[in-house]
């Protein structure tokens, strides 16, 4: 459906300062929503654009992560459908419609992209290229942000800020980006690759290093990288 869209956003409403909501993110929340429905009937879906229910066992689904990109047309967008049991995702996937990518994971089984199994990178943290994502949303926590930010800047080799959070993890979990920190995320936004993270071999967790991450403070990355952005949350 995104593919289909391309260009044609349909209308675009302004949800906040940068952040919009188009007509196919819509659509696309529903064709979802429709598939896990008849697939998982007694599981509730709880998207970013209509909402939902949660409950011990429930589908997390962001239609449409990086809708900025996508009325710009910058092709790095991504679909991000997990399963959160007891408030931890458990199955997860990534799609990036215009990159014909796809990214899956099973808690204890692993996690691979089209069939090629996953492992986070090794690199050094001074040879580490991070990915971030700018508080957009909540622009008063801004200061609190640059307050890792600029650090991050001088401890990496460089930082990236791609503007998908999804695909932003599932590069981790690839090996692509070496970390990713974020400030103001929604658990639709991190779930399904934060679960890619933790079963490429990585660590993830919000920025206190707890395991709250899935709302929406976050941290991840190879272990050697994720404990150089802990120390740098921290301090």
């Amino acid at each position: 459906m995104i593919r289909r869209a391309g260009k044609r956003t349909g209308e675009v409403e302004t949800k906040g300062a940068g952040d919009y909501v188009t007509e196919v993110d819509l659509r696309a929340e529903r064709a979802v929503a429709a598939l896990l429905a008849a697939a998982t009937p007694d599981l509730p879906v709880r998207g970013e654009e209509h909402g939902g229910e949660t409950a011990d066992r429930h589908w997390l689904v962001d239609p449409l992560d990086g809708t900025t990109n996508f009325v710009h047309a910058f092709p790095v967008v991504g679909v991000s459908v997990a399963l959160v049991e007891e408030g931890r995702p458990t199955v997860g996937a990534v799609h990036a419609p215009f990159l014909g990518l796809t990214w899956t994971a099973a808690r204890g089984r692993g996690a691979d992209r089209d069939g090629k199994a996953l492992r986070v990178s090794t690199r050094a943290p001074e040879d580490a290229i991070v990915a971030t994502g700018f508080p957009f949303r909540h622009r008063d926590r801004i200061p609190e942000y640059l307050r890792l930010f600029r650090p991050a800047l001088e401890r990496f080799e460089d930082l990236r800020r791609p503007g998908a959070a999804c695909l932003d993890l599932a590069w981790v979990a690839e090996g692509v980006f070496d970390g990713f920190f974020e400030l103001g995320l929604s658990g639709w936004d991190v779930a399904a690759g934060a679960l890619l993270v933790e079963e490429a071999g990585g660590r993830v967790s919000d920025w206190g290093g707890g395991d709250g991450y899935l709302a929406g403070d976050i941290l991840a990355g190879p272990p050697q990288v994720h404990r150089v952005l802990r120390d740098l949350a921290a301090s």
